[in-house]
């Protein structure tokens, strides 16, 4: 299937602003069952400087700077990819029991896992404190299968917590989150990861776009589609799988 993808981000400001430094991660990345063509990113007011990177963990970045007065910037991003039915596994593919993939994760020299020990680690925005191993402990017990156990977990987020865009802002600590049971994607994605690493499992986060299906008989509408926010978990010797 191929997507083609138009990302509009617009920004007003109170007063002019005369220099503004960003850095944009909106482009896409390859991946074994998703192919990337070209980019394109188009800012207004032009930048002085556009340079663009790989980050740390493999994500292109566009950094960006602009040094006239402005008080509106747009940044818009136009790219085309290919979505193709290989995956290697997905949440309901069997696997080995969570504990093992733990241990795996601790012991195992292979330098797959080596590097994935990396989303084990706390986060500026993932602590690992007691309370989030305490709620996913119920979809763990002893010798579950970990996609089973991680498809548990993510069924609970989305049964026992409410989406409540008003709720939650960018410093919103993930505690709060958990106690009041309320957030948006982003939220949910980082509780379950959150949850996943106070046990010792490798887990990250993942943004993108979900495809939006129409009515029946309706239309498909031109910017009904949204970005969204899910998390992956790591299963030593086979891959990420996507949540």
């Amino acid at each position: 299937m191929k997507y083609t993808i138009t990302h509009r981000t617009l920004y007003h400001y109170s007063s002019g602003v005369a220099l503004c430094h960003n850095q944009a991660w909106l482009l896409p990345r390859e991946a074994s069952w998703q192919c990337c063509r070209p980019s394109r990113i188009t800012i207004q007011p032009r930048p002085a400087l556009s340079v663009e990177r790989q980050d740390f963990f493999g994500n292109r970045v566009l950094y960006f700077a602009i040094q006239d007065i402005h008080q509106r910037l747009e940044v818009t991003l136009v790219t085309e990819v290919q979505v193709l039915d290989t995956r290697p596994f997905g949440p309901s593919s069997p696997s080995m029991a969570w504990e093992q993939a733990g241990k795996m994760l601790r012991e195992d020299p292979d330098p797959e896992i080596i590097e994935a020990r990396l989303f084990v680690l706390a986060s500026p925005f993932v602590s690992l404190h007691p309370t989030f191993r305490e709620y996913a402990e119920p979809s763990f017990p002893p010798e579950r299968p970990l996609l089973e156990a991680v498809a548990d977990l993510n069924r609970r987020i989305n049964q026992e917590f409410t989406y409540d865009p008003h709720f939650t802002t960018t410093a919103t600590p993930l505690g709060e989150v958990l106690s009041e049971r309320r957030g948006v994607c982003q939220d949910f994605a980082h509780l379950g990861i959150a949850c996943l690493r106070a046990l010792g499992l490798a887990a990250r986060y993942v943004s993108g776009y979900l495809e939006t299906i129409p009515p029946p008989g309706q239309p498909r509408l031109v910017g009904a589609d949204a970005s969204h926010a899910w998390l992956a978990v790591y299963v030593p010797g086979t891959g990420w799988a996507e949540f």
